[in-house]
């Protein structure tokens, strides 16, 4: 994995998802619902994309209610990204941002996708988007580094200037 892709591992964030079942009487936390979903965002993180995959289409299948499933949709668009598998990565995006058009994370990785297909104006609507709902998300801003860099990359205004390196050289040199 190379250029964007490789970079883009630094950027997915994928949503750790622990639902839990409170008891109204007690309000003791009577754990995960869901242990693929948990344990797939887990691997995720962990840089593990084939196997937090696996485990996250697994969570899909016997998710329950909106919020496994988004979780499980974001989850699915970020880790195949990381593996450089854009139009399935796209498929889940495009599920996600169906069932939920407020969801942040789904602009910022369908925006990663357009940058990194080179799909400059779909990219933008896609950050604005993202950033209109979160505007202070930090992954939001890495993404429209990335977006700005492609789209507007800035030459080096840096001029080295090593006369007075290499007269001081040539000066000891003499000396000895």
């Amino acid at each position: 994995m190379s250029g964007p892709a490789a970079f883009a591992i630094a950027l997915i964030t994928a949503v750790l998802l622990i639902p839990v079942a409170w008891s109204e009487e007690s309000k003791v936390v009577i754990g995960p619902r869901n242990l693929d979903l948990s344990d797939g965002a887990q691997e995720l993180l962990a840089g593990n994309a084939r196997e937090g995959l696996e485990l996250t289409l697994r969570g899909l299948r016997s998710a329950q209610g909106k919020r496994e499933k988004e979780a499980a949709l974001s989850n699915l668009c970020a880790g195949y990204i990381m593996i450089d598998r854009l139009d399935s990565a796209l498929m889940y995006c495009n599920m996600l941002l169906l069932s939920n058009d407020r969801h942040w994370r789904g602009y910022n990785n369908r925006a990663l996708i357009y940058v990194m297909r080179e799909e400059y104006e779909k990219a933008e609507k896609d950050l604005a988007m993202g950033q209109e709902i979160n505007p202070n998300a930090r992954t939001l801003k890495v993404v429209k580094g990335m977006f700005l860099d492609a789209t507007h990359p800035v030459s080096p205004n840096i001029i080295i200037d090593d006369r007075k390196r290499k007269s001081a050289d040539v000066s000891v040199k003499e000396q000895s």
